[in-house]
């Protein structure tokens, strides 16, 4: 049976999940996260596309992905196939890393976008693995709160656009406001 085709348009975004083959971790060490964040940045230099937030967790991963000219699935090929290469051969390994195939939600509004970004700041804390999202050191919340670009990976531009000066600030304010998750 053929897999349902997956919506997709220049500009999409979507709010992009990965679960380790059979809930195991898919990092456990800091070298592992080094490894898949490097590859991100590989992957832009051949299929461009931006990040607008990001977490990743010891078992899965989040991303805030809009894409420009290249569907989400030959990105997130690129980086999972490569990972899978990479942590296999490191922990002597073979077979699935990730439990089958990626999950995109497509974000189909302003509201929903910064929801997504706000849920995937405070997985962490959701998770009880930190207190406070800037905690979390593989999460791109800190980059918001400070300022700093991840060597061109993430893109705050759009998401600090929808709040007015001082716009880091607000948005943080809204990330860190105790509301019902989507």
């Amino acid at each position: 049976m053929a897999r349902k085709a997956r919506i997709w348009f220049p500009g999409a975004i979507y709010h992009i999940t990965a679960r380790g083959n059979r809930r195991d971790s898919i990092f456990h060490d800091f070298h592992d996260y080094q490894s898949y964040m490097g590859l991100i940045g590989s992957c832009k230099q051949d299929f461009p596309f931006f990040i607008h937030a990001y977490c990743l967790m010891p078992n899965h991963i989040h991303l805030l992905l809009e894409t420009k000219e290249e569907p989400p699935g030959n990105i997130i090929k690129f980086i999972h196939s490569r990972y899978a290469i990479y942590f296999n051969k490191r922990y002597e390994l073979t077979g699935h890393v990730f439990q089958g195939r990626y999950h995109p939600k497509l974000i189909n509004s302003n509201d929903y976008f910064l929801k997504a970004s706000r849920y995937i700041h405070l997985n962490p804390v959701e998770a009880k693995m930190t207190s406070k999202p800037e905690h979390y050191f593989w999460s791109s919340y800190s980059n918001y709160m400070d300022g700093s670009e991840e060597k061109s990976i993430l893109e705050t531009s759009r998401v600090l656009s929808l709040f007015q000066e001082p716009c880091r600030k607000k948005y943080c304010t809204y990330v860190e406001q105790i509301e019902k998750r989507i």
